[in-house]
Order: structure tokens, then C-alpha cells, then sequence
């Protein structure tokens, strides 16, 4: 049974090079595409930022 579809939006952006490095580097130990980990680093961020509040 394939997976259900995500319900997705398109974001471009400019980072600065240092921080790409960085995400290139994360996904290539973890294994992640840039995308699940950029998903992942925003959600926990966006959770700590909500349980400070």
C-alpha cells in the first residue's frame, strides 16, 4: 500500500552558505533528504519557541 500524500507548499529561499554546509553535512550522517530535515529542525524549533511562551 503506497504511502498517503503529504499536503505540501513550495518554499525558496536564500540561506547563508555556511548554514547549507551545515544542513549537506547533517544529511549526509543522517541519511534524511533536505527536506524531512528542514521539516524536522523547523517543527522542534517552532515547539521549543511554543512551550517558552
Amino acid at each position: 500500500m503506497p504511502k498517503p500524500k503529504k499536503d505540501w507548499k513550495a518554499l525558496n529561499i536564500k540561506i547563508q552558505s555556511e548554514v547549507y554546509e551545515q544542513l549537506e553535512k547533517y544529511c549526509e550522517d543522517t541519511g534524511l533528504s533536505k527536506t524531512v530535515a528542514v521539516e524536522r529542525i523547523l517543527s522542534k524549533a517552532f515547539k521549543e519557541y511554543k512551550e517558552s511562551k
